[in-house]
């Protein structure tokens, strides 16, 4: 199975507002960024959408690591509480909806799909490939903010 490690990021301006994603794919040497963007979503929707967008991309089963700062999609996944939110009918551990239903349900079968582990780590704190996800992310946002 190919080793595959993915670098994302997400951002928003406003939140609600303009947002963009964007993701590194690094096999051996080679490096591929795919991003992307939308007039009016969250941080959380962005951060989101770039893991699965990233996953989505892989032509055939691997093992990958996901590197993000986003506590929300790392904890969720690693923690287990994607899978409890799936079997409570979406609800999370406090009886309220969970968000963003539709992208944790596009998330799951690539989840199966793949060998997949995540790596949390702090943003804006100088990681290359989070530094390079982020500048494309907030160029994406901007796209739909008139910057």
């Amino acid at each position: 199975m190919k080793k595959v490690n993915i670098y994302t990021d997400g951002a928003c301006s406003g939140n609600p507002g303009p947002g963009g994603w964007a993701a590194v794919l690094v096999y051996n040497e080679k490096e591929k960024m795919i991003s992307g963007g939308e007039a009016s979503t969250t941080n959380n929707r962005m951060e989101l959408t770039a893991v699965v967008t990233a996953l989505e991309a892989l032509k055939e089963e691997c093992e990958v690591v996901i590197t993000s700062d986003s506590k929300y999609v790392v904890d969720a996944v690693e923690k287990g509480w994607l899978y409890s939110w799936q079997k409570k009918n979406w609800k999370k551990s406090d009886g309220k909806p969970a968000l963003n239903v539709d992208l944790w349900q596009q998330l799951l079968p690539q989840l199966s799909r793949h060998s997949v582990s995540f790596v949390w780590i702090k943003g804006h704190d100088g990681h290359p490939y989070n530094e390079r996800c982020d500048a494309a992310a907030v160029s994406e946002s901007q796209k739909f903010s008139g910057v």
